[in-house]
């Protein structure tokens, strides 16, 4: 069981950078044996990923390709529980709902196949709200 708190999201302006949070609490597993992965609903529209991380801390973004050229890190503090997204130079497509999600993979490590894919996460936060202002 895991249980997942988002937190840092707010009202900022276009241009700013902002960390947003996510703390879990886990029950019969270790912190590390889950991927925690962030994905964003924006108004309107479907939910899609943004960035993850595996137990074994490889991360994964949404720009694959190239993953420089992303605006999102991702990183993780395993003896706080807790996964941090950082995004620089918002944007007003940045406003959305960001989640963050659990993913047992028992101390494997993921695949940026798995890590975009909501279907494996069995555990998710209620959101936090991101509105950037232009």
């Amino acid at each position: 069981q895991v249980q997942l708190t988002e937190s840092g999201g707010g009202l900022v302006q276009a241009g700013a950078s902002l960390t947003l949070s996510c703390a879990a609490s886990t029950s019969g597993h270790s912190f590390t044996d889950y991927a925690i992965g962030w994905f964003r609903q924006a108004p309107g529209k479907e939910r899609e990923f943004v960035a993850a991380i595996s137990g074994l801390g490889n991360t994964y973004y949404k720009d694959w390709e190239d993953p420089t050229k992303g605006r999102f890190t991702i990183s993780s503090d395993n003896a706080k529980n807790a996964v941090s997204l950082h995004i620089v130079n918002l944007n007003d497509g940045d406003t959305a709902i960001y989640y963050c999600a659990a993913d047992f993979t028992a101390g494997y490590d993921s695949n940026w196949f798995r890590a975009a894919s909501e279907e494996h996460y069995d555990y998710w936060g209620h959101g936090t709200q991101v509105t950037v202002s232009s």
